[in-house]
């Protein structure tokens, strides 16, 4: 049995964006409950180098849309990176998740040889499909949504594996 780009891409980066949703909803009952502003969890980072919650979701997030873009031949949305608030930052979530939810599997799949350019602030990467999906596009999204549940969990909102994981289809 083989797997295709659609479903190594999309379902689980999906699932993932769902459950960091979920996530941030909790946080938000979190404050509330606490009298806690939320901008404290959203400007929260685990040390002084890292990027604050709202930097983890918004890279989450265009690395999500870039890489189904890119494999589908498209040019990814711009989104303004401007969130600050929990309200916001769900709503960038859904943004990506109704963008995904858009491609359909013949956009993606055969794009395992395609050649992406990738440029970066200070160089410009090159990678096939398939290595792009799996040693750029998914570490990427699952380490900044990892990094956004331990920043959250770090700051005392009740959360855990099922929660990250989701529920099990």
């Amino acid at each position: 049995m083989t797997i295709s780009m659609y479903q190594a891409l999309v379902p689980p980066v999906v699932r993932s964006l769902n459950n960091l949703r979920e996530i941030l909803q909790k946080a938000a009952a979190h404050a509330e409950a606490r009298k806690i502003d939320p901008a404290v969890l959203v400007n929260a980072r685990l040390y002084p180098d890292m990027f604050p919650l709202v930097r983890q979701i918004q890279i989450a997030t265009d690395v999500a849309k870039g890489g189904a873009s890119r494999l589908a031949g498209l040019e990814a949305p711009k989104y303004e990176d401007n969130e600050t608030s929990i309200p916001e930052l769900v709503a960038r979530i859904d943004k990506t998740i109704s963008l995904l939810a858009s491609f359909k599997p013949e956009q993606i799949d055969g794009s395992e040889q395609k050649t992406i350019i990738l440029p970066m602030r200070d160089r410009t990467l090159t990678y096939l499909g398939l290595p792009y999906l799996l040693d750029f596009v998914l570490p990427n999204v699952y380490f900044h949504v990892t990094t956004a549940y331990a920043i959250l969990r770090h700051n005392g909102v009740e959360i855990g594996k099922k929660d990250f994981l989701g529920e099990t289809p």
